[in-house]
């Protein structure tokens, strides 16, 4: 898969940064923590688990044989691997292909398996930074554009905090350490906008909206 990125000067980034722009952090999504927080993978098995445990009960109670049963099982349990597989495989997918990078003057998020695209985030049109913590070690950090800055939820999938679909907001999902990336997201904040920010469950960083709008999404190949 790192062939389908060979054309970029650096990984994760469609361009060389410009002078005066310096790479702070740079990291992946985990993909175990996507499987369960982005594809469901434990929803999934749960949901499957039921369908199994529904089907012996009510073929139990229509009298059917236990070799019928068997047979019925064997059916369920090749659908339930192949659907955990192709969502295991999926967020392993995701996962590689995605770089999230933090530099002194942006956050960038590089994704997509099919299309790759990269997504410019100023310091400046973000107006909250949340983070979220999960088990086991990981978190999502999510940020709140500034009013009248908005990018297209699709574009943002999966990186997207869920369910915020009328306000999209860029997210760097399921990091390792969230709490490190979160720090050092906001001390570079605080040194390029001149802030007092300080570490928190939410990050309010107050500015006033302008007429300019968040890069939106480019392919990275066409970057």
């Amino acid at each position: 898969m790192s062939g389908d990125f060979d054309f970029e000067p650096i990984r994760g980034l469609p361009a060389v940064p410009p002078d005066g722009e310096q790479i702070v952090w740079q990291g992946a999504p985990s993909w175990r923590a996507y499987a369960v927080e982005v594809f469901h993978v434990r929803k999934l098995a749960i949901y499957f688990a039921v369908l199994i445990a529904w089907y012996v009960v009510t073929s139990m109670y229509d009298g059917k044989a236990w070799a019928d049963i068997g047979s019925g099982l064997s059916f369920f349990f090749a659908g339930t691997a192949i659907c955990l597989g192709l969502a295991a495989a999926l967020a392993w997918g995701y996962a590689k292909s995605t770089v999230f990078t933090i530099t002194t003057k942006r956050v960038v998020l590089r994704h997509g398996i099919a299309l790759p695209m990269s997504i410019n985030v100023p310091f400046s049109k973000i107006a909250a930074v949340q983070m979220e913590a999960h088990k086991p070690a990981t978190g999502t950090i999510a940020l709140t554009p500034i009013s009248g800055n908005r990018i297209a939820w699709l574009a943002l999938w999966p990186n997207v905090r869920p369910w915020q679909f009328s306000n999209p907001m860029p997210a760097l999902r399921c990091v390792p350490d969230p709490h490190k990336v979160a720090k050092l997201l906001t001390n570079a904040m605080q040194h390029a906008e001149g802030d007092a920010v300080e570490l928190a469950p939410v990050v309010r960083l107050v500015r006033e909206p302008d007429a300019q709008s968040v890069d939106q999404p480019a392919s990275a190949k066409a970057a």
